[in-house]
């Protein structure tokens, strides 16, 4: 979905087809949006769901399964010491099983989605859906269980025969009134975390919401009248939690199909009867919203009319939440009056009300203290850091998705995004601790950034090397040069390493076209150095940069205006910068071409002296472990000498990474096998790096395959010297096979984390950025930037 917001003074609705999906111009509080939605058809989710593997959920074993040893380890005879270890404490099935991991997401059909009744058996679709979602959001295992028994006694009963192979069990679309007596006999029979996500998912979320749209509205909760339309599963609970957040019983309107549920009505469940109001002049719905401050729809589509809002008081709530069709349309919503703040349960507009924003990270936090329950404790605590975190600052891949630069909080934006990646951290952390507060933890966690690191590295969101690589940079900020400050993405960078505490950012370029990019970005440049390399009061600098380089460059045919007029260029002016101590590292490459930055480093700053060519990587970390791959974007077509080079260059690169170096030099064939071409220059530096380096794990030529597959290579080439060894560093005898290998890989392992490009042997630390880099990606080279810029210095002084 898109959407493209442009400016506007007319309030229409047009709607047309274009190309398979459906377009839609709503013109609504001066503005237009485009909102542009997938057309779902039944032929695209029948195929979704049915090509390659049915279903959408597979089970993948976390364990070595080759060889007869695991088999033997993982079944029998092996398989009876942790069993027998779990019969003396029964605790230790969280220790070596995937119990602590493990949730049952069980449904007997009764109430699935909008489909209403549809049998255990067709729903199961939707419990693989809420599997998948457990999983990608909160790294959490999932069985999906469907029970064909409507008899809430013996629902139960078969809930609790096998409840014991889970460490938690979440209850979905199961009817009203009967969920409400399962989910509480469960919580008395078991002791593990039982939660019915229809009623409690949307009441967490909601309640957020609520929490902050009466904070941007200026109201008191304690004070204000709602109107609850609807009394099913979810329309109860929710209630429940904003009385649990302070709203007075006594100021809510419930209405069910019937009408306004009041106190002398004889058809009232047990559930009902708790919110029945005494009031006597309400009968319903457009009697009950006039003057209210609050509505929340859990009910059916188009019952609530614009004449309902403009009747209620000022800046109304309006939580329209009946999906796929709401009680009212956004649009309808906002053209009723310019002051009231809306939600949906859809996606395409703003503060969906989306359980997904919940269930994972609540059944993370309690499943990663051993949880004995969800309790009230955990669900509010729940409720303040999703709440909280609309406060905050949004993260740039939110931005991304979504396609805009200014959610912040306020009218549009109060509601976190489902796709924020810090919901697993700040949530689950929350809930983690309530449980431990309120004594319902088997375990206590103590070091909750130790914790909080731990949940980012399980989802991939960072890996140990990143977070050491950002805390070593914490620790010696450097000043960075950013070349193309003007870049969105680039001064996003910039800002996001000042706030991690990982440099003093220095952005190049028009200073008033930095502020303004800042401004519509709503960026804080505060503490950020703005530097126009063109501007009049530059003109000592550009004078004693150009004459340093007339200098060293001299023989070459340089001039001092040459170079004088090289300094109106960023990568000049700002490897200068650097290259004269006026800054100690520079960041480059989202304009320019590598060819041209490539000779500008070559000229400024220069090789080490012990080399005769620089080059780059790119680091890898996969699940099967951390690569480093060179030289993936300097020496096209490098000879034995440069390959030579290369790799020592490798080799104190990745000790810099506080790794050992294995290192396979790539061809196309193995030891020797062709005797032209690239395997004879790779055959001659390997040759070369042997005789000089005899304690370095270097081997080839040879090919990938061989390198990686330890079995393999020592099985049919047991002379080499990697016997025995992983190698975690290939050099590739020329640059398009090193690009494509990392290129390659980065498109089919998108769970892989790529860090690079990295430079190797310049005289100063000047890095390079891809221009498809993300923000993440350039705070990464960043950070390794000032590292290197450490490093450097701590040299310079011995």
């Amino acid at each position: 979905m898109y959407i493209i917001t442009l400016q506007r003074y007319k309030k229409t609705k047009n709607s047309l087809s274009f190309n398979g999906f459906l377009l839609t111009l709503h013109y609504f509080r001066n503005e237009i949006n485009i909102i542009i939605m997938v057309k779902i058809t039944k032929e695209d989710a029948l195929a979704y769901h049915h090509n390659g593997r049915p279903g959408k959920i597979e089970v993948k074993p976390t364990k070595p399964y080759r060889t007869q040893t695991d088999l033997s380890l993982a079944y029998s005879p092996g398989v009876a010491y942790p069993c027998l270890e779990i019969q003396k404490n029964i605790d230790d099935a969280y220790k070596y099983t995937d119990k602590g991991n493990l949730v049952a997401v069980i449904s007997n059909g009764t109430a699935v989605l909008g489909l209403g009744d549809i049998g255990a058996t067709s729903g199961k679709p939707v419990m693989e859906g809420k599997g998948l979602l457990f999983k990608i959001y909160g790294g959490i295992d999932v069985f999906d269980i469907e029970i064909d028994e409507k008899d809430p006694e013996k629902f139960c009963e078969v809930v609790e025969k096998i409840a014991p192979t889970f460490g938690g069990i979440n209850l979905e679309d199961i009817k009203a009134p009967e969920c409400f007596y399962i989910e509480e006999r469960l919580k008395k029979t078991l002791d593990i975390p039982v939660m019915h996500d229809d009623q409690h998912g949307t009441a967490i979320i909601s309640a957020a919401g609520l929490k902050n749209a009466l904070e941007v509205a200026g109201k008191d909760i304690s004070k204000v009248k709602l109107v609850i339309n609807g009394a099913g599963a979810a329309a109860i609970s929710c209630t429940k939690l904003y009385v649990a957040l302070g709203a007075k019983v006594e100021n809510i309107v419930m209405l069910d199909s019937k009408g306004v549920i009041t106190i002398d009505r004889k058809d009232l469940t047990s559930q009902k009867k708790q919110f029945a109001t005494k009031r006597k002049d309400v009968h319903t719905l457009e009697e009950a919203i006039k003057g209210a401050d609050v509505f929340v729809g859990l009910s059916k589509g188009n019952i609530l009319t614009q004449d309902m809002i403009r009747s209620m008081a000022d800046s109304p709530i309006v939580f329209a939440l009946a999906n796929p069709v709401p009680e009212i349309s956004y649009e309808d919503a906002m053209a009723s009056r310019p002051d009231v703040l809306m939600s949906t349960g859809r996606s395409d507009y703003p503060n969906q009300i989306n359980n997904v924003i919940g269930f994972p990270y609540i059944f993370r936090g309690a499943l990663d203290v051993h949880a004995k329950a969800i309790n009230e404790e955990m669900k509010l605590a729940a409720v303040i850091a999703i709440a909280d975190l609309a406060k905050q600052p949004v993260p740039d891949v939110v931005n991304d998705v979504y396609r805009v630069n200014d959610l912040t909080f306020g009218p549009k934006y109060f509601i976190p995004k489902p796709v924020d990646p810090r919901l697993i951290t700040e949530v689950s952390a929350a809930v983690a601790k309530a449980a431990i507060e309120s004594g319902v933890a088997r375990k206590t966690i103590t070091d909750w950034d130790a914790y909080k690191k731990g949940l980012m590295q399980l989802l991939g969101q960072e890996t140990k090397l990143t977070r050491k690589l950002h805390d070593t940079a914490r620790l010696h900020p450097q000043r960075v040069v950013f070349a193309e400050g003007g870049h969105p993405t680039m001064m996003k960078a910039a800002v996001q390493a000042k706030l991690e505490g990982i440099c003093n950012p220095i952005l190049l370029g028009n200073v008033d076209r930095l502020k303004r990019l800042a401004q519509r970005l709503k960026l804080d440049l505060t503490g950020i150095e703005l530097i126009d390399m063109r501007a009049d009061q530059e003109q000592g600098r550009r004078a004693t940069f150009a004459k340093h380089l007339a200098e060293k460059l001299a023989r070459k045919g340089y001039t001092f205006e040459e170079a004088y007029d090289k300094m109106y260029e960023r990568n000049y002016f700002g490897m200068s910068m650097v290259d004269h101590g006026d800054a100690d590292a520079f960041i480059t490459g989202l304009y320019t071409k590598y060819s041209n930055t490539i000779k500008v480093a070559k000229e400024v700053v220069g090789i080490r002296p012990e080399y005769k060519t620089f080059a780059t990587m790119h680091i890898l970390n996969t699940k099967k472990g951390t690569y480093y791959i060179a030289d993936t974007l300097i020496n096209r077509h490098p000879d034995e000498n440069v390959l030579y080079d290369v790799a020592k260059l490798c080799k104190h690169s990745v000790k810099f990474f506080n790794d050992e170096p294995v290192m396979a030099m790539i061809s196309y064939s193995n030891f020797g096998t062709d005797e032209v071409g690239s395997p004879m220059k790779v055959h001659a530096a390997v040759e070369r790096l042997q005789q000089e380096y005899p304690d370095l794990a270097v081997d080839g030529e040879m090919q990938v395959n061989f390198a990686l597959d330890k079995e393999l290579r020592d099985d049919k080439y047991p002379f080499t010297r990697l016997k025995g060894k992983d190698v975690n560093t290939l050099v590739f005898p020329n640059m398009s096979s090193a690009n494509g290998c990392y290129k390659l890989l980065q498109a089919l392992a998108p769970e892989a984390e790529i860090i690079g490009p990295i430079q190797m042997g310049l005289n100063k630390p000047i890095h390079f950025t891809d221009f498809e880099c993300s923000v993440r990606d350039i705070v990464n080279i960043t950070a390794v930037a000032v590292i290197d810029a450490y490093v450097e210095k701590i040299k310079e002084k011995k």
